[in-house]
């Protein structure tokens, strides 16, 4: 009975460990994300006065002289989200779901050039994109594709890495039994992958739905070098131009730019972080 006792009394504290563990880390991921908020609301003067504060002593007013600044350049901040909102949604819906169609039929057909396509898909992750990219510029210049928000979202479509993670998830998901028993009742093999094989996908795609709208939303290095029409400029483009002169960096609206990229990704991850979890661990299992 007493060694019962003391296994529970040990137990009781090793949770209690684990919960403020859990409770610290909690603060130290959101604590950034507070500060960003709090300078959204404070003057500039302020800020370089105190980097960190808890508290705006004037948050509505500062509020609304930092959007005066923000919204007063020689650029829309407007035209800037909607940019990034067509962008971002593009390329993670078109990614997602040829990603998706490409892994499953790595995984459910058996053709000749099926290993070459897995080794050429693994090569191409090991290429850091930015070698790519003078080739890349001189090509869409070459076709007088420049200003065009098209040359964003359509390369963006071919996704090595979400590829082989959605593949590795289908070893570990997906019954090829089912796929078998959905032809032989009849089925296409597209109505197959659309009716039955993406929702048992649901994890993986919520997951690689956040990491990759979160990717194409703060991309700055592609679209700074193609984008030279204002109305074309992405959100991240415009806050990267809130420096002001070169006496004066307005500290307030730059937080407060970083504040308004940032509120549409948790609006995506608050509807689909209760995938995240699920996807990762499934999406690394093998069959």
């Amino acid at each position: 009975m007493a060694t019962e006792n003391k296994l529970h009394k040990e137990s009781v504290g090793f949770k209690i460990f684990e919960y403020v563990i859990c409770v610290i880390f909690a603060i130290l991921s959101l604590a950034p994300f507070y500060i960003m908020f709090v300078n959204a609301t404070r003057g500039t003067y302020e800020i370089q006065q105190h980097a960190i504060s808890l508290i705006s002593p004037h948050p509505f007013q500062n509020l609304a002289k930092n959007w005066a600044v923000f919204n007063g350049k020689d650029f829309h901040p407007e035209t800037g989200f909607v940019n990034s909102f067509i962008i971002s949604t593009s390329v993670t819906i078109l990614a997602l779901y040829f990603s998706s169609l490409t892994a499953y039929s790595i995984q459910a057909y058996e053709w000749k050039g099926k290993k070459i396509l897995n080794g050429l898909i693994m090569g191409i992750m090991m290429i850091p994109g930015t070698v790519t990219m003078i080739g890349f510029y001189q090509m869409v210049y070459k076709i007088h594709m420049t200003n065009r928000l098209e040359m964003l979202i359509i390369p963006a479509i071919a996704s090595p890495m979400m590829v082989y993670f959605m593949k590795q998830y289908l070893q570990g998901s997906l019954s090829l039994s089912i796929v078998e028993s959905a032809r032989i009742d009849g089925a296409s093999e597209f109505r197959t992958f659309n009716q039955i094989v993406l929702p048992l996908m649901k994890p993986a795609i919520a997951t690689q739905a956040i990491f990759t709208y979160v990717s194409s939303w703060n991309n700055l290095f592609i679209p700074l070098i193609l984008l030279t029409d204002k109305s074309k400029y992405t959100l991240p483009i415009v806050v990267s131009l809130l420096k002001g002169d070169i006496y004066k960096t307005e500290y307030g609206s730059v937080y407060l730019g970083l504040s308004i990229t940032v509120l549409p990704l948790i609006v995506v991850y608050i509807f689909l972080s209760k995938y995240i979890v699920e996807g990762v661990a499934l999406g690394g299992t093998k069959g």
